[in-house]
């Protein structure tokens, strides 16, 4: 200690100092208030400090985020911006300040709450050596730790509850940031024990009966044949059996729970208390997680709630973790386990319903049979078809019938204008009769010569007369047998000039149809000549009208993205008066009899033939 009497503490007097330590004492023990506490307080470390002339308590109160002064010494004194600045400092530092003024020391000291500063304490002491003013800050240290309590006393109910939920939530980032499960095992695993203080914290999953180790606290890497390791896994499995957290030794007597696997680890290890949790995702168990504290030091029941907690939130953490490190392979085979596990196991008798339903299925679809159908789309049209044509050059005069209509045999369709036919017949008539009367002149004349031409020219105009009264009777179209116009309508083309050959009408018999279907390329395999089908038409779709097939067709056509083939079917005798050409609907073939399996399934597996064909080298 320093000679120089100007830097010792000063000097009072100790039996007044002693009854004014009592009273502060008194006052202190008194206090009802966070305010009153704290004043006391500071009263008191005042007068064991000794030589301080001024003094400030800063806290953070519970709920609120920002700082305000609860105590002053002396109290007369509300104003100390100089005490100020370095409280600010040690709030903002975090730790212990001491700034040297002229004649005295400025110091200051945080409060910490679960490692977070709560407040600070500031001072203005005389000046001293240095071992004195050390014994003065140690001395702050150790008062200070009276406003933690303090502040833990009047913390809000909640504030325990919010701030295991903090850590609960920053555990738990810490399993789930890195990428793989083995990283993130490892950092859940090092923070876990750092957090609760733990010497060791081992994290296992449960794969098919097997306990997996997947990270050890503050170990890279384990021996798995060591004793120690071995010990662990006969508590995790111990724990596992009996589907229940496990903790050594315990407290709570009347919980019948098997401990000897913990009590050897505790042996082996020397731990203090163990605590083992079994990790459950949707009912079934996916992991363990067992803790070991050292010597001495048991797991309270904060800490078991708090651990209970996080295993229910590790549990399908872990088992999505380890889902993302699956192959495709061991993902389904995973899932598959766990579908048997639960038409197995208890419960889940919707699933179990559902399961039933779909195995009677695939018995009935396998062993039933049915009557094997290929599907097309199909047209009526007319066995005989014949178009009636405009036997020369002319006009259309009139029309009696449109498309749809029925006719008879002999009945009127349509005239012709005839007024250029009659002109040209009389005009040749009138060329026959000049030409006659030179044969008759040339006759009486005796000139040989001209009579055979006179005679030639009369065969000419005859033959062209002829010819005219034929078109002349053509020149009204008659039904060449009895049907149904399919198509034609001259009644839009009155007055319309024709040429020869021209299309006017198409006539199809009404007791002779044939059925053409458009069978798809998939399907024309297995149809043939002579098999029976039924059709059934769209615009009579509670008829049936059996059918034989007649002929296949080996030309493709496109329709609608896909290729089909024409298929002819004859209708029987029996056939409906009400059928007319071109109405259509939907023709089935009967193929043969076939499993129900195979009918339903056979264009999946030709599509599936088809591209392994393609695909295979």
């Amino acid at each position: 200690m320093s000679s120089n009497p100007e830097l010792r503490p000063p000097r009072f007097d100790l039996a007044g100092a002693r009854g004014e330590v009592d009273l502060a004492w008194r006052r202190f023990a008194a206090a009802q208030t966070l305010e009153e506490s704290c004043q006391s307080w500071l009263e008191l470390q005042c007068q064991i400090l000794t030589g301080v002339s001024d003094a400030l308590v800063v806290l953070q109160r519970p709920g609120v985020e920002t700082f305000a002064p609860v105590a002053f010494w002396p109290e007369a004194r509300r104003e100390r911006p100089q005490l100020s600045q370095i409280i600010e400092r040690a709030l903002r530092e975090g730790r212990g300040l001491v700034e040297p003024r002229r004649a005295s020391y400025h110091i200051a000291y945080p409060v910490h709450v679960d490692a977070k500063v709560r407040g600070a304490v500031g001072l203005e002491i005389a000046a001293r050596d240095e071992s004195h003013l050390q014994a003065a800050m140690r001395e702050l240290q150790w008062g200070a730790a009276w406003l933690e309590l303090l502040l833990r006393r009047a913390a809000d109910p909640l504030e325990a509850a919010r701030l295991r939920l903090n850590l609960v939530l920053q555990l738990v980032a810490a399993f789930v940031e890195p990428r793989s499960c083995g990283e993130a095992a490892a950092a859940f695993v090092t923070e876990l024990a750092a957090r609760l203080g733990c010497d060791r914290v081992v994290l296992a999953s449960l794969e098919r009966g097997a306990v997996r180790v997947e990270a050890v606290s503050h170990a890279a890497q384990f021996d798995r044949r060591a004793n120690l390791f071995v010990a662990t896994l006969n508590a995790m499995g111990e724990a596992l059996d009996q589907r229940e957290p496990v903790v050594y030794p315990s407290d709570d007597e009347a919980r019948a729970v098997v401990t000897l696997s913990h009590a050897e680890l505790a042996r082996a290890s020397g731990a203090g208390g163990i605590a083992t949790f079994p990790l459950v995702h949707d009912g079934r168990q996916v992991g363990a997680l067992t803790l070991e504290r050292a010597h001495g030091l048991r797991f309270d029941a904060p800490s078991l709630e708090l651990l209970a907690g996080l295993a229910a939130l590790l549990g399908p953490l872990l088992d999505v973790r380890r889902a993302e490190q699956r192959g495709l392979g061991a993902h389904a085979a995973h899932e598959a386990r766990d579908l048997w596990s639960r038409l197995a196991g208890p419960g889940h008798a919707g699933l179990k319903l559902a399961a039933a339903l779909a195995a009677a299925a695939v018995l009935f679809l396998s062993f039933a049979t049915g009557t094997y159908r290929v599907a097309a789309d199909a047209r009526i049209e007319g066995e005989i078809q014949r178009a009636v044509t405009a036997p020369f050059q002319a006009y259309v005069r009139e029309s009696a019938v449109r498309p749809g209509d029925t006719v008879r045999r002999g009945q009127m369709l349509a005239t012709l204008d005839d007024r250029d036919l009659r002109v040209e017949r009389a005009r040749l008539a009138a060329q026959h009769e000049q030409f006659a009367q030179q044969y008759r002149d040339a006759m009486a004349r005796q000139e040989r010569a001209q009579v055979r031409i006179a005679s030639a020219q009369m065969a000419q105009a005859h033959a062209q007369m002829t010819l005219v009264e034929e078109q002349l009777a053509r020149t009204e179209i008659v039904a060449p047998f009895d049907g149904v116009v399919v198509s034609g309508d001259l009644t839009q083309s009155l007055g319309a000039p024709l040429e020869r050959g021209q299309v006017m009408l198409e006539l199809a018999p009404l007791d002779a149809y044939r059925v053409v279907l458009q069978v798809d390329e998939h399907d024309l395999a297995a149809v043939g000549v002579g098999q029976r089908g039924e059709l059934v038409l769209t615009s009579l779709p509670g008829e049936h009208y059996p059918f034989a097939v007649t002929k296949l067709t080996p030309v493709a056509a496109a329709k609608e993205g896909r290729n089909v083939f024409r298929v002819e079917a004859q209708l029987d005798s029996a056939a409906g008066a009400r059928l007319r050409p071109g109405m259509e609907g939907v023709a089935k073939i009967d193929v043969g009899e076939g499993r129900l399996a195979w009918i339903w399934s056979r264009r999946l597996v030709q599509w599936l033939s088809l591209k392994s064909w393609a695909w295979l080298p």
